[in-house]
């Protein structure tokens, strides 16, 4: 595996929303919750997740939407491009455009719908690796993918791929972050995926989170972080319990439904807008997300 720096692809990576305005993504609100991420202690950013709603936006979508963030960011945070798709062309195009823009690192889906044998997987990701110098990960997501990774297919990929480095994690499944660093080192970056597991996860040695929470309270989550990493873990599991149930709101619905309405009433987009399939929160969780906004103290 390439060496790092101790504190590159550590801490809070917020999966930044995608605005929507009238259909179109509005670039100008993404650049302004880029700067907002930066103030507020985030210690990197990650561009279309699955909190950016990335299958319903198209390849040059993705790739202003990144050259956005690298010219807001200005270096000051790193910016991870989220590259996966369900095409292998899309994605190779995706990879090697974001590193001829300057992303920091590549956070690659599992391909999904397709539900490929281990080694298939294996083949993806090593040639996906081959193909850029940039630092990759993988993104594990079995709920949303419907296949899952082993360690020993991450460990096959690491073996012929030096530049695969870390995984996001968002599965509960605590034994597989274990066996990772058992197996492949401390140094293998493993980001928590799923908000109700950080400081779990961190506490057995995960290197932080891509929650999208971060959206919400930025400072809070990346503070999270670094009270893990100075050992204050009483601290940090009072953080956790505070977050708990902010964090669950993300999930009351598919994300990122609840956090857009939540986004939108801290005036943070400008329209609580979504693409087809995707739709706008109810009535009913609107009422229930406000209740969670206020006990959060942030409305």
């Amino acid at each position: 595996m390439i060496s790092l720096k101790d504190d590159f692809l550590r801490g809070s990576y917020t999966p930044l929303v995608t605005p929507f305005v009238n259909g179109a993504v509005d670039y100008d609100t993404y650049a302004r919750l880029v700067e907002r991420q930066i103030a507020q202690g985030s210690h990197g950013i990650v561009v279309a997740g699955t909190t950016g709603e990335p299958t319903t936006l198209s390849v040059e979508e993705r790739c202003k939407l990144l050259e956005v963030a690298l010219e807001a960011a200005g270096e000051r945070i790193p910016v991870v491009a989220a590259t996966g798709s369900q095409s292998h062309a899309d994605t190779v195009e995706l990879t090697t455009r974001a590193e001829r823009a300057g992303a920091a690192a590549v956070l690659i889906l599992t391909p999904y719908f397709i539900r490929p044998p281990q080694r298939g997987i294996v083949e993806y990701y090593v040639d996906l690796a081959r193909r850029v110098s940039l630092p990759v990960m993988i993104y594990h997501i079995p709920g949303r993918a419907s296949v899952s990774v082993t360690c020993e297919t991450v460990a096959k990929i690491a073996e012929r791929a030096p530049n695969l480095v870390g995984i996001k994690q968002a599965v509960k499944e605590l034994e597989l972050v274990s066996e990772l660093i058992a197996t492949l080192g401390p140094d293998f970056r493993i980001f928590v995926g799923l908000e109700d597991l950080s400081f779990p996860m961190m506490a057995i040695g995960a290197c932080g989170v891509m929650n999208a929470v971060g959206n919400l309270a930025p400072r809070r989550i990346a503070e999270l972080c670094e009270l893990v990493f100075a050992g204050k873990m009483a601290e940090a599991r009072a953080a956790h319990f505070a977050l708990f149930e902010l964090n669950q709101s993300v999930f009351f619905d598919t994300n990122p439904i609840p956090l857009k309405y939540m986004m939108k009433r801290l005036g943070l987009i400008r329209a609580n807008e979504h693409r087809l399939p995707m739709v706008p929160a109810t009535r009913e969780l609107e009422e229930r997300l406000d209740g969670v906004l206020k006990r959060a103290g942030l409305i």
